[in-house]
């Protein structure tokens, strides 16, 4: 462990009997500083990931997944934001940099943390808790007397200002954000239970058998005594991966417990500790992990009401400034479906799809249910070099595409098929994929004329 943190833990013990007989104030936004963790390798998201990380996917066809986080942190008034990256990171940097430009006389500060090597330490990230660990030092050096870690891939909307207020409570170090979930999604996530007074008294990450999610059910009263109706078969608090520290727990919990993950390791070791409690959130959110959950968060965009949604003037998801015009349609029937600028539309008919900035489609076009990333440039071919352009990002004419994901740049062919028509669930090739039967083209790819899938 280093020497910062050995000395943080000896000053805060000695400042400790003194803070505890005091009230606690309110956190306010200016003393609090947010953490948002890049992610590992997203091997469940290939070939998605293939290129870039899980936080610099493209949502709705113009931002990224990790503006989602940056504009909660801004939106509650917290200035302060550090973002750590390790995995394919490059996309995300560039992002980070392009968009969030502060002016030079703003308090906060957006830092991008990378992996690196120290003289005490030369490994890469070994997880959630470990990322933290290895960067205390720069994070200490801010004057934020509450840190809030937040994952760089899950789609929510959260009152940060209504989490602060947790930190009234002095009997409290940690605070976990949950919300109710069915068994269906217990497996993926942890659970906990919670007494009368919101403190966690079990935590159990990840819970796979039957003995072990009976043990971490929650009662019917117990949900109705926390405001949550338990329709819908949810029976379970699960942890949406957002904590809360006090800048004294967190230094001390990372010097006690020296292993890797927060919610595998360090959380259950502060249940067992105490001064632990839950903020249960009602509202949407979504752990962006799977093909399957990325491509239904995106197409729940269209609907009517939707779960999540990019219409609020009064809380804006912030993106790059791209100086592209509106989307221009020429001859095409369109559907529930989300057109992003500069987009370029011939296609015979569009329903239920998200046709990302820049994409360019032909006549003839049917696009369903699917979800075209755009393009990164234009490469408009002429009657002069046509035979030196195969590669320029369009879709060609005549096509069909249903229940897809077409990753960036992708070339398609005149009278391409992509109707996945033998029904399956999982497919490799060197340039098309199945998952969780969704058609997967990844970036850059080129698919000649009449192929069909």
């Amino acid at each position: 462990m280093s020497s910062v943190l050995r000395d943080q833990v000896q000053k805060l013990t000695q400042l400790r009997h003194a803070a505890c007989s005091l009230s606690h104030k309110r956190a306010e936004p200016s003393t609090v500083a947010s953490i948002i963790l890049g992610g590992g390798q997203g091997t469940r998201l290939f070939p998605l990931t293939q290129s870039r990380c899980k936080p610099a996917l493209v949502f709705g066809g113009r931002y990224r997944i990790v503006d989602i986080p940056i504009a909660n942190s801004l939106h509650a008034g917290i200035t302060k934001i550090f973002i750590l990256t390790q995995f394919l990171a490059r996309s995300l940097h560039r992002h980070i940099f392009n968009t969030y430009r502060q002016d030079a006389l703003s308090p906060g500060f957006i830092e991008v943390l990378s992996a690196e090597q120290k003289p005490t330490k030369c490994d890469w990230f070994q997880g959630t808790a470990d990322a933290v660990r290895q960067n205390i030092e720069y994070l200490l050096e801010t004057s934020a007397e509450f840190f809030l870690i937040l994952s760089g891939d899950q789609l929510y909307r959260l009152d940060f200002d209504k989490l602060l207020r947790c930190t009234e409570q002095s009997d409290v170090d940690v605070w976990v954000a949950t919300l109710a979930v069915t068994a269906k999604d217990a497996p993926r996530l942890g659970i906990m239970k919670i007494d009368e007074s919101n403190h966690i008294v079990d935590f159990y990450e990840k819970p796979n058998t039957p003995e072990a999610l009976e043990r971490m059910k929650t009662s019917a009263s117990a949900m109705h005594q926390l405001g949550l109706a338990h329709g819908e078969g949810k029976e379970f608090l699960g942890s949406m991966g957002i904590y809360l520290f006090r800048r004294s727990a967190l230094v001390k919990l990372l010097e006690e417990d020296p292993r890797e993950d927060f919610g595998k390791h360090l959380i259950p070791t502060q249940v067992k500790k105490g001064r632990i409690g839950a903020f249960v959130h009602e509202g949407y959110w979504e752990d962006i992990g799977t093909i399957e959950s990325f491509y239904e968060a995106n197409l729940a965009l269209n609907k009517e009401n939707p779960p999540f949604t990019c219409h609020d003037d009064a809380h804006p998801i912030f993106a790059t400034n791209s100086n592209l015009p509106g989307p221009h349609v020429r001859a095409c029937h369109i559907e529930s479906s989300t057109l992003c600028e500069g987009s370029i539309i011939e296609g015979e008919r569009i329903s239920n799809s998200i046709i990302g900035q820049r994409s360019v489609i032909k006549r003839g076009t049917v696009v369903e249910d699917s979800y075209l990333m755009g393009n990164d440039f234009y490469h408009f071919e002429n009657t002069e070099t046509a035979a030196e352009l195969p590669t320029s990002p369009l879709i060609g004419e005549k096509c069909l595409i249903k229940r897809a994901i077409i990753d960036k740049n992708v070339f398609l062919g005149n009278r391409v098929q992509l109707i996945n028509k033998h029904n399956m669930r999982t497919f490799d090739s060197a340039h098309l994929y199945v998952r969780d039967g969704i058609i997967v083209i990844p970036r850059g790819t080129v698919i000649p004329n009449d192929f069909v899938f």
